[in-house]
């Protein structure tokens, strides 16, 4: 083997990772933030965990990715250890997908439909229609799947010239004796962890394996402890990741680990056992590609078979090694390990915006029903629900800025861009609830009650501030334009009925129906539901004008309100009429009949 022989395998080795990391991240991309609903939403069924881990890894190819994640939603408090458990066990599974694809490397035959199979034949062709889909096609998800083949390409390709930069190899005595050495269950299970944690990957090591097994120097009786050490290794990724983390992340990991562990004791103990009484006649004989990979799933499979059952065992013994302490631990509300798969974090991020925007909406209405009987129980937990709001801003505009840096697809960016449009927005709406509990407190303090007439209005108008709200969150939570078109209309009623009210209270002011005093908390009051509605404006105009790929947030208005040969103006005004006639002042007064 010469120097030359050298460096095609160094640069085999970095094509075939570069090839499984543009695959695999390319992959992550197309599935999008459906990584995390499905990861997320859960049973307590561990079968139902095991098929959704098995299914998620064998997309992204790479059970240490999934792993990651999984360690990243404990720690975030969107998934309980109980659920962890059966993924990690199908993420084991899932990756051996991997060594199916890489054993086609090994496919002979002189039929036309048999070479076919081989990756070299039907590589480039993948290759070609791979780079038109990523340099001339516009679509964002045309160009991951084009990425997508281009992986899968330079990773064959990789592997290729690893196996042709080591059948030199095959002629030295050297070598054949090092694979002799590693038929020693401890030594190949050493050698085997060492290699796939030092290149953090259970995939890319078994096939350096395949490579190494087109040689023909080695047996079965060498590779099988090997691919076990391999299991191993791939622990070390989530181990590492878990650093930092709160208790049930790190156990999490500790998990994939006892079950790796468990797993190549039972199936080597067997394995040898019965080795030793039936002497298998193969574990001498020449192991080739397809056969690791048999090796592999048989393995991954069966460790699955046997310990699925005492999932919950693995959970106490998880437990017992990392106990719990007197002090009660928070979860993060944004876990940073999840930067590493954007598509997921993307959707992590919407997520808890949505739980900010709930906090938000559910503290006005408190808030709002405070100006009709003060609770002191109550109060307190509108001021802890706007602390809480200023918490997620904090975290998530930190987050979003990270996440931003990240590449990210096209639709994958317009939500980061809507997130940090509107997060100050559902921000502020929180703090008018805190404003409208001071206003609910001095009417409390100084028993101010309100002329019937006034309250009367008011209820229109809180009618009409509840509606907005839901409509808001509604909106953004499902994403829906649609319903996001609804609020501007809204928004209009809202300020027409403040208007009015306010007139009506300069004239009952006028007629000596009303004090100044009340009318300073009255204006409080009206100040800041329409402040509330400016906001579910801003956070509804955000997702149309993200989605169009524009923020001319002016022009956009200017058009809706004044426009008339528009389909979206005509239906603004259509909207607008529907609801000046359901929000009308008692006898049937409309906020604009009074304008006029």
């Amino acid at each position: 083997m010469s120097i030359f022989n050298l460096f095609t395998l160094m640069g085999g080795l970095a094509l075939f990772l570069y090839g499984m990391n543009l695959m695999g991240e390319s992959l992550e991309q197309q599935a999008g933030g459906k990584l995390q609903v499905i990861l997320s939403k859960l049973s307590d069924n561990p079968l139902k965990g095991f098929l959704l881990g098995l299914g998620v890894t064998a997309v992204i190819q790479s059970s240490s990715a999934t792993t990651v994640m999984v360690v990243g939603f404990v720690n975030s408090g969107i998934m309980q250890l109980h659920q962890a458990v059966g993924i990690i066990m199908g993420s084991n599974v899932g990756t051996t997908v991997t060594s199916w694809l890489l054993s086609l490397t090994g496919i002979q035959g002189d039929s036309f439909w048999v070479k076919m199979l081989k990756p070299s034949s039907f590589g480039p062709i993948l290759a070609f229609a791979g780079i038109i889909l990523a340099m001339f096609c516009k679509s964002s998800k045309k160009k991951g799947v084009g990425n997508i083949l281009l992986g899968f390409f330079i990773l064959m390709t990789g592997m290729e010239f690893m196996s042709s930069s080591m059948k030199p190899l095959a002629d030295m005595p050297w070598f054949s004796s090092l694979f002799l050495h590693f038929s020693n269950p401890i030594l190949g299970v050493l050698a085997g962890a060492a290699l796939t944690a030092i290149i953090q990957s259970s995939s890319a090591s078994v096939g350096i394996l395949q490579a190494l097994a087109l040689t023909g120097s080695v047996t079965y009786g060498s590779a099988i402890p090997i691919i076990m050490g391999q299991n191993i290794g791939t622990c070390v990724t989530a181990l590492i990741s878990s650093v930092g983390a709160n208790k049930n992340a790190r156990r999490a990991a500790m998990v994939h680990l006892y079950f790796n562990i468990i797993g190549v004791s039972i199936f080597l103990v067997g394995f040898y056992g019965l080795n030793t009484v039936c002497h298998f006649a193969f574990v001498n004989t020449t192991i080739e590609a397809w056969g690791i990979a048999v090796v592999h799933s048989v393995f991954n499979i069966v460790a699955t078979l046997v310990l699925l059952p005492f999932a919950s065992l693995l959970e106490k013994l998880a437990i017992l090694t990392i106990p719990d302490s007197p002090e009660k631990e928070s979860f993060a509300l944004l876990d940073d390990r999840l930067l590493n798969t954007p598509a997921v974090a993307v959707e992590r991020a919407r997520s808890a915006t949505a739980e900010m925007a709930e906090l938000a909406r559910v503290g006005v209405m408190q808030a709002m029903s405070l100006t009709h009987e003060w609770n002191d129980t109550l109060a307190q937990k509108v001021r802890e629900e706007e602390t809480q709001v200023d918490r997620y801003e904090d975290a998530l505009g930190t987050y979003l800025v990270k996440l931003s840096s990240r590449e990210l697809n096209h639709t994958d960016s317009q939500s980061v861009n809507t997130l940090l449009h509107t997060i100050s927005d559902f921000e502020r709406i929180s703090d008018h609830s805190v404003n409208l509990l001071e206003s609910a407190e001095e009417m409390h303090t100084k028993d101010i009650q309100f002329s019937q007439d006034a309250r009367d209005e008011l209820q229109v108008l809180e009618d009409a501030v509840q509606d907005i709200l839901n409509r808001t969150t509604d909106a953004f939570h499902k994403g829906d334009l649609h319903l996001a078109s609804k609020v501007e209309p809204l928004e209009a009623v809202v300020n027409e009925l403040v208007r009015a009210i306010k007139a009506h209270h300069i004239a009952r002011l006028q007629a000596g129906n009303c004090s100044i005093e009340y009318g300073f908390v009255l204006d409080d009051l009206l100040t800041n539901y329409e402040r509330v509605c400016d906001h579910c404006s801003n956070v509804a105009v955000a997702q149309i004008e993200v989605a169009q790929d524009s923020f001319d947030t002016h022009a956009y208005l200017n058009e809706l309100r004044h426009g008339s040969d528009t389909k979206e103006s005509e239906e603004f005004h259509r909207r607008l009429d529907r609801y000046r006639e359901r929000y009308l002042f008692p006898e049937n007064q409309s906020a604009e009949d009074f304008d006029k």
